[in-house]
């Protein structure tokens, strides 16, 4: 892939293959995720820390501390900081080169395939007020993906991904079309841990089996 002589040429693929790099035999830190990217800096970030639980790349452990660590991105655009701070202990968390690659690829595959989609329109969405309220959806979505509860992961991290992907373009009609999702998910999620917390785990996989039966894959699974 070329890459352009400054960050704010790149595009958004361009500006993950730059963050996802390094020379270094122990992987990317998360303190050198949103460094080299420009304007593109707090969406990138959302949306790397998302993508271990948004697309389909095995990452087992990632949820809960990127989860967390999206909740104080979330305070941090609330309050207005225009730079991401993490703490030393999270910003020592590394992705190793192999996953770094994985997330890179399946980012990338995502990224290319929505770029005609995705612009800079209605760039309300960098004011302030918008942020916050664009953070306070995040700040939703990260609770929901530290949950230790089946399916609370995939879709709560897609939002923030969209979310992530809005805020570096500037596109302002796909973060109000993340934000209604997010909506949507935070109302799906409360009757999912109301079921959860009055009925226990198995309600999810009874659901699951019931939901595999109407469409009729227990005949191909």
């Amino acid at each position: 892939m070329s890459h352009p002589s400054t960050p704010e040429q790149a595009t958004l693929a361009q500006a993950l293959q730059y963050s996802l790099q390094s020379q270094s035999a122990e992987g990317v830190h998360l303190r050198d995720l949103n460094q080299g990217v420009g304007q593109k800096s707090f969406g990138l970030t959302l949306l790397l820390l998302a993508l271990p639980s948004a697309l389909p790349v095995p990452a087992p452990g990632y949820s809960t501390p990127f989860g967390i660590a999206l909740l104080l991105i979330s305070l941090q655009m609330i309050l207005g900081r225009q730079s991401v701070w993490l703490p030393a202990s999270m910003a020592r968390i590394r992705i190793p080169p192999k996953l770094a690659a994985k997330l890179a690829q399946a980012a990338q595959s995502f990224l290319l395939r929505s770029e005609r989609w995705v612009r800079p329109r209605q760039v309300w969405v960098q004011t302030r007020a918008a942020r916050a309220g664009l953070a306070l959806i995040v700040a939703a979505m990260a609770l929901l993906m530290t949950l230790p509860i089946p399916l609370t992961n995939t879709a709560p991290a897609m939002v923030i991904f969209l979310i992530g992907m809005a805020l570096a373009e500037s596109d302002g009609l796909l973060a109000l079309f993340a934000g209604i999702l997010g909506l949507g998910a935070c109302g799906l999620y409360t009757i999912i841990v109301y079921l959860v917390w009055t009925q226990g785990p198995e309600v999810i996989e009874r659901a699951l089996a019931s939901l595999k039966a109407l469409l009729g894959l227990g005949l191909i699974l």
